[in-house]
């Protein structure tokens, strides 16, 4: 469970560079992103006093924001968002905690479709993690196809923006069903990711993931793992389409993201799955958080 930090019976937000009480912090009901769904964010896990990846998160929100035609200040450098994230744990007088942080950015208000600007504002916040570091849960983890709604594969399903109604829907069909997670599909009818995450698969000697040509986010953790894997000699890795009948072939499910790190499948239908890999893997992953 994730709770919030707490100052003086508020956890502190950062709009814009001002930090404010979460009960008083307000945007305007013209708010793009509200509207239209016109912003993208990064979740970010800090922990022993430093953001895992920070440099990595940075540049896919630059890359993000430059595709949706956001205006970048010239403020914006790494070193400046970095610092605004610090100095908005610091109000919590917790920076030995491990934390959620939250990085949302939105055009400014103004225009239906078309914008008036494409100049931004943004909001950090942030909530409080229950483990320092990425651990294994030896739970029960059962997963199902959401087949209600699609992925469109391209360019804009990579990014992360705040257009997470498949998301929405998907985790709702999972909770009613008493599924820990549910498998989305894009248009062509291939497996691209969890509801919370990017997908790996293990057969015998091969690790495969779906390509972002499928529509699958462009997550950090993602990206550290393929690192770890080409130096895996013993393994062949693979960023191929996966086909739904491939899972209940496949030795090992699990899925990334930056906050839990790496969840093993240990369900899917009549198939169950091991967690050896993802075993192998979760030291290394922490090694690389601590030293990346």
């Amino acid at each position: 469970m994730h709770r919030p930090l707490k100052k003086d019976g508020f956890f502190m937000v950062n709009i814009n560079g001002t930090l404010i009480a979460n009960g008083k912090a307000t945007i305007a009901i013209d708010n793009r992103g509200l509207n239209y769904g016109d912003a993208v964010f990064e979740t970010l896990r800090f922990s022993g006093g430093k953001i895992y990846f920070w440099e990595d998160h940075y540049f896919r929100l630059m890359a993000s924001m430059r595709i949706l035609r956001m205006e970048i200040p010239m403020d914006f450098t790494m070193e400046f968002l970095e610092e605004e994230i610090l100095r908005t744990i610091s109000s919590t007088g917790k920076m030995e905690a491990s934390i959620r942080v939250k990085l949302l950015v939105w055009r400014k208000t103004g225009g239906k479709y078309t914008p008036n600007t494409n100049d931004i504002e943004y909001v950090i916040s942030y909530e409080k993690l229950d483990t320092p570091f990425y651990i294994l849960y030896e739970t029960d983890y059962e997963v199902e196809l959401f087949k209600d709604h699609y992925i469109t594969s391209g360019l804009l399903s990579t990014l992360k923006t705040n257009n997470r109604l498949i998301n929405i829907l998907g985790s709702i069909f999972a909770k009613e069903n008493d599924f820990q997670n549910c498998l989305l599909l894009n248009e062509k009818k291939q497996v691209v990711e969890a509801l919370n995450g990017n997908l790996f698969l293990i057969s015998g000697n091969v690790i495969k993931t779906p390509p972002l040509t499928d529509g699958c986010l462009n997550g950090i953790l993602r990206k550290q793992l393929i690192a770890i894997f080409k130096k895996m000699h013993d393994f062949a890795f693979e960023e191929a389409s996966i086909s739904p009948f491939e899972l209940q072939k496949a030795d090992e499910i699990f899925i990334t993201n930056t906050i839990q790190g790496i969840v093993s499948v240990t369900k899917y239908r009549k198939k169950k799955f091991g967690n050896e890999m993802a075993k192998q893997l979760l030291p290394k992953l922490n090694l690389k958080a601590r030293m990346g």
